[in-house]
């Protein structure tokens, strides 16, 4: 592929509608429908929290592919090329793929106002689901409760230090964004917590008790 092929692709996912930096899952399970709901078709790890989340995901996938199993990895964002937020086996999406999958994702009735990062969740999780990984590990990219990988039924949750961070979108207070980074907690879903202000573990340790999801704390 060109180069100039290759940054209108970019051109076309930085181009996509924000929608008003809404959050909120309806859209991405839309595109994921189309798609056949590839999300289901491997076992994942989701990680959510302010500081350390993207060290804890390049760990736990390094581990798992030592472990011997097809590994794939979504982040954000990315430090020199959007090709890095989707990997498999440590190896980046290819630029024929990523334009291959924008094409297949525009093309579905639901794509039109969907936003840069739903349709960028769409490809990495139908990539991942084509490329038949074993486990996906997956950084939430905003929040959690109402971010984009929130669609994820994971095998476990892992949450890292939280602080005040997007507070016009999660709240001013330690406890708000708390909160919404616990949004990602499940039923009967292992969670490895690592938190120590004292504030935001309470309200995720609280997060955890009610929704039955076995909780430990790291360090």
């Amino acid at each position: 592929m060109t180069l100039t092929a290759y940054h209108r692709i970019l051109e076309t996912l930085y181009g996509l509608e924000r929608g008003g930096r809404a959050l909120g899952l309806r859209g991405v399970e839309l595109l994921l429908h189309g798609l056949g709901h590839p999300q289901e078709r491997f076992q994942a790890v989701h990680v959510a929290g302010t500081n350390g989340k993207g060290s804890v995901c390049a760990f736990a996938e390094r581990i798992l592919r030592a472990a011997g199993l097809r590994t794939g990895l979504f982040t954000s964002p990315h430090l020199t090329d959007f090709r890095e937020r989707i990997r498999v086996s440590g190896r980046a999406i290819s630029e024929a793929e990523l334009g291959a999958l924008l094409e297949r994702v525009r093309a579905l009735p639901d794509c039109a106002g969907r936003t840069f990062f739903e349709v960028a969740t769409a490809m990495a999780f139908a990539h991942f689901a084509d490329r038949k990984v074993d486990w996906v590990v997956a950084e939430v990219g905003l929040g959690g409760r109402l971010d984009c990988t929130n669609v994820l039924r994971p095998r476990v949750c892992v949450i890292t230090e939280i602080g005040l961070d997007h507070t016009e979108l999660l709240g001013t207070r330690l406890e708000d964004v708390a909160r919404e980074k616990a949004g990602i907690l499940k039923p009967e879903t292992p969670t490895v917590l690592s938190a120590r202000r004292r504030a935001a573990a309470r309200v995720v340790v609280r997060a955890a008790r009610e929704r039955g999801a076995p909780l430990r704390h790291a360090g």
